[in-house]
C-alpha cells in the first residue's frame, strides 16, 4: 500500500520583487493547484507504466502538458503526452508530485527575470503596492469549452471586421473612386452637346409587279435593302468626306473651348475624325415600321440642324441613284432585245428586196400562172386546127389552099407552144428559176413576218419594263424635320454616372469571382 504523500505548507509573504516575476509565480501556483487535486486522486495507487492504463486514468489536458514539460526538463524524448508520463514513472519521477511541480514552476522563469533577481539594489527605490493576486478558481470542462468557444467567436468576429474593412477599401479604390471621377467629369467639365432628331422613310411608287413581288409592294419589306444601304452610307467615310467638303466638319470639333475628351486633335487623321463622327451621329433603322431615325449632336443647335439637313440631302441623292441604277438594269436587257429584233427585221427586209430585184418581178407565181394559161390556150387552139385539118382531109377532094393554111397554122402554133414550153422549163428548173426564186421569196417573206412579230413583242416588253421600272422607283420622304434644341441633350449626367458605377461594379465583380475561382483551384 502506497502512503499518500503529504503536501508541504508554504507561507507566501510580500517582498520587494519584480512585478513580472510575481505575476509569473502567481500564474504557476494557480496552474499547480489546479493540477494537484486530480494528481492526488491518481497517486492513491501504484503508478502505472502502461500507456493504455495511463489513458484509462482520466488525466486532464493540463496534467498531460505538465508531464510533457517535466519530461523535456529531464531530457526525456516523449512521442506523446502519455508517453511522457510513462517515461517519467519508469525513471522514478512522479509527474504529479507537488515538489516536482513547484520545481518546474520555479525553473520556468526566463533568463531576463533570473538576471533581474540577481541584481542587488543599493539605492532607495519607490515601491508601489501591487494588488494581491490570488490563485484563480478551477474551471470545469464545460466552462473551459465555453471559454474556448468565446475566444474562437472573438477571433472570427475580428477576422470578419478585418475582411469587411478590406472589402470596403477595395470597393472604394476600384468602384467608388472611379465613379466619383466620372461623375465629376460629367457634372463639371463635359461640354454640353445639342442634338437634333429627324426621321425619314424610303417608299416605293404605287403599284407592284406580278407574282410574289406584288404582295410586298407598298410595305416596309419592299424597301428594307434600300433602307439598310442608306444607313450604311450615312455612317460611312464617304458621307464624312462629303460633309467635310460642305461644312468643314472637323473644324467644328477642334475648337479650344470643347473639353479634351470630346475635342478633336488639330492633326487628327481621317480615322480619328470618323470615330468622332460615329459618336456624334446616331442612325437607327426600325424594320417593323421601316423608319430610319437619325440624331446629330454638335456644340451648338444651329450646327446640329445644318449637319442633319446635309445628311438628309445625301440620303435623298443616294436613294435617287439607287432607283436610277435599278431602272437602268431593268431597261438595259429589254432595250437590247428590242434593238436586236430591229436589226434582224432590217436584214430580212433587205434579203426580200434583193430577191425581188433579182427576179425583176413582183410576183413570180403570177408569171408562172400566166405562162401556163398561154400554153393551155395554144394547146387548145392547136387541137382545134388539127381537128379542122382532119375534117378537110376527110373530103375526097380537099381544098388544097385551106389544107395548106391549116397546116401552116398548126406549125406556127406548135412553134409557139415549143417556145412557151421552153420558157416554162427555164422558169421551173435551174438555180435561177422563177420557182426557186418564188420559194426563196416566200421564205424571205415568212422570215420578215417572224421578225416583225419579234420586234413587236420586244417593243411591248420595253413598254412593260418601263412601266414596271416606274412603279419600282424609290423616293425619300422626311416625316420629322430637324429642329434646333434649346437645352443641351448631352451629357446625361445622372444616367452616365449610374452607368459608370454599374460598369465598374461589374468589372470588380468579375475580377473577384475569377480570383476566387483561381485561388480555390490553386489551393485544392
Amino acid at each position: 500500500m502506497t502512503t499518500k504523500p503529504k503536501a508541504k505548507k508554504y507561507r507566501w509573504r510580500r517582498s520587494r520583487q519584480d512585478p513580472a516575476s510575481a505575476d509569473a509565480r502567481a500564474d504557476a501556483i494557480s496552474r499547480i493547484r489546479a493540477a494537484t487535486q486530480p494528481a492526488e486522486a491518481a497517486n492513491d495507487t501504484a503508478p502505472a507504466t502502461d500507456i493504455e492504463t495511463i489513458k484509462s486514468e482520466g488525466l486532464t489536458g493540463r496534467q498531460l502538458r505538465v508531464a510533457r514539460r517535466l519530461a523535456q526538463k529531464n531530457g526525456l524524448e516523449a512521442t506523446s503526452d502519455y508517453d511522457a508520463v510513462r517515461l517519467l514513472r519508469l525513471k522514478g519521477i512522479n509527474p504529479f508530485e507537488r515538489a516536482n511541480l513547484l520545481d518546474l514552476a520555479a525553473n520556468k522563469k526566463n533568463p531576463e527575470e533570473q538576471a533581474r533577481d540577481k541584481i542587488k539594489i543599493q539605492l532607495p527605490q519607490t515601491i508601489t503596492e501591487q494588488p494581491q493576486i490570488l490563485p484563480g478558481p478551477n474551471l470545469s470542462p464545460a466552462e473551459r469549452r465555453n471559454l474556448e468557444i468565446g475566444q474562437i467567436q472573438k477571433d472570427i468576429a475580428r477576422r470578419r471586421r478585418r475582411k469587411l474593412f478590406a472589402l470596403f477599401a477595395r470597393l472604394t479604390a476600384f468602384v467608388l473612386l472611379p465613379t466619383l471621377i466620372v461623375g465629376t467629369y460629367f457634372y463639371r467639365y463635359a461640354t454640353p452637346m445639342y442634338a437634333s432628331k429627324s426621321a425619314f422613310s424610303i417608299l416605293q411608287a404605287d403599284g407592284g409587279g406580278a407574282a410574289f413581288g406584288g404582295f410586298l409592294a407598298g410595305t416596309q419589306f419592299a424597301t428594307a435593302q434600300d433602307s439598310v444601304a442608306t444607313q450604311e452610307f450615312l455612317e460611312s467615310k464617304d458621307a464624312l468626306v462629303r460633309l467635310e467638303q460642305d461644312t468643314n466638319f472637323s473644324e467644328i470639333f477642334k475648337q479650344e473651348w470643347i473639353d479634351p475628351i470630346q475635342r478633336l486633335p488639330q492633326d487628327a487623321s481621317l480615322e480619328e475624325t470618323h470615330k468622332l463622327f460615329r459618336r456624334m451621329i446616331t442612325i437607327g433603322y426600325d424594320p417593323s415600321d421601316g423608319i430610319i431615325r437619325m440624331e446629330v449632336a454638335a456644340p451648338s443647335p444651329e450646327v446640329s440642324v445644318k449637319l442633319s439637313e446635309r445628311l438628309l440631302s445625301y440620303a435623298e441623292e443616294t436613294i435617287n441613284g439607287l432607283s436610277e441604277l435599278k431602272r437602268e438594269d431593268q431597261m438595259r436587257d429589254a432595250i437590247a432585245t428590242f434593238e436586236s429584233a430591229q436589226q434582224e427585221r432590217r436584214k430580212a427586209q433587205e434579203a426580200l428586196i434583193e430577191l425581188q430585184l433579182q427576179g425583176a418581178v413582183l410576183d413570180p407565181e403570177n408569171v408562172i400562172a400566166g405562162l401556163r394559161m398561154r400554153i393551155n390556150a395554144i394547146e387548145v387552139e392547136l387541137q382545134e386546127k388539127e381537128l379542122q385539118l382532119a375534117a378537110l382531109m376527110d373530103n375526097l377532094r380537099p381544098n388544097q389552099a385551106k389544107v395548106d393554111g391549116v397546116r401552116a397554122d398548126i406549125q406556127r402554133l406548135e412553134s409557139v407552144l415549143a417556145e412557151l414550153n421552153a420558157e416554162m422549163v427555164d422558169v421551173s428548173a435551174g438555180e435561177n428559176s422563177l420557182a426557186r426564186l418564188s420559194v426563196r421569196i416566200q421564205m424571205a417573206q415568212a422570215d420578215l413576218a417572224a421578225r416583225d412579230l419579234m420586234m413587236q413583242t420586244a417593243l411591248e416588253q420595253v413598254e412593260n419594263t418601263r412601266t414596271e421600272a416606274n412603279r419600282k422607283v424609290r423616293y425619300l420622304t422626311v416625316s420629322v424635320n430637324p429642329v434646333a434644341s434649346e437645352e443641351p441633350t448631352y451629357p446625361r449626367k445622372f444616367e452616365n454616372t449610374i452607368l459608370a458605377f454599374l460598369l465598374f461594379a461589374g468589372i470588380y465583380l468579375m475580377i473577384s469571382l475569377t480570383a476566387s475561382v483561381l485561388r480555390e483551384q490553386v489551393s485544392s
